[in-house]
């Protein structure tokens, strides 16, 4: 059996006039986040682990910020795509971790809905996928609200 890890990380600020996407559900917030997609920072990191778990690159050689054809486009189509190259090659995702880094707003109302959309778009069961929110206690540039981090980690195994 070959197991693998990878990890994933983003990070977007915060822009005045956009929805806030976090694992595809619209979070109620003043401001959204600035990015060339959906900006789905909590997506982003998730793309970036599996790919790189599977030694398959990351999301911006897959789907570059300067390509018009992913402007706007909806961060759980990017997962999808990486998801189905990490299938072809013969790997599935056993679990996967992500912390979301921010002083606002507070996700708690959101966690369980995130990871049920996360398990449906990779189809895995949700007990997989394990969604948690944090705060920097003030410190830096999420603790000034200025913008939004991710950090993931997940687990592939090929039989």
């Amino acid at each position: 059996m070959d197991i693998r890890t990878g990890i994933g990380f983003d990070v977007h600020k915060f822009e005045k006039e956009r929805k806030l996407i976090l694992g595809g559900v619209e979070i109620p917030y003043e401001f959204g986040l600035k990015g060339h997609s959906d900006a789905d920072v909590l997506l982003h990191a998730l793309t970036d682990a599996v790919l790189g778990a599977a030694g398959l690159g990351d999301i911006g050689e897959h789907f570059p910020d300067n390509d018009d054809k992913y402007k706007n486009i909806q961060s759980f189509i990017l997962l999808k795509k990486s998801y189905d190259l990490v299938k072809e090659s013969g790997f599935t995702l056993s679990n996967a971790d992500i912390i979301v880094i921010a002083e606002k707003p507070k996700l708690s109302p959101y966690k369980n809905q995130i990871k049920s959309n996360i398990a449906k778009y990779l189809n895995v069961d949700p007990s997989r996928i394990n969604v948690s929110a944090t705060t920097t206690e003030k410190l830096g540039f999420t603790g000034r609200k200025e913008g939004i981090a991710s950090l993931c980690t997940v687990l592939l195994i090929k039989d």
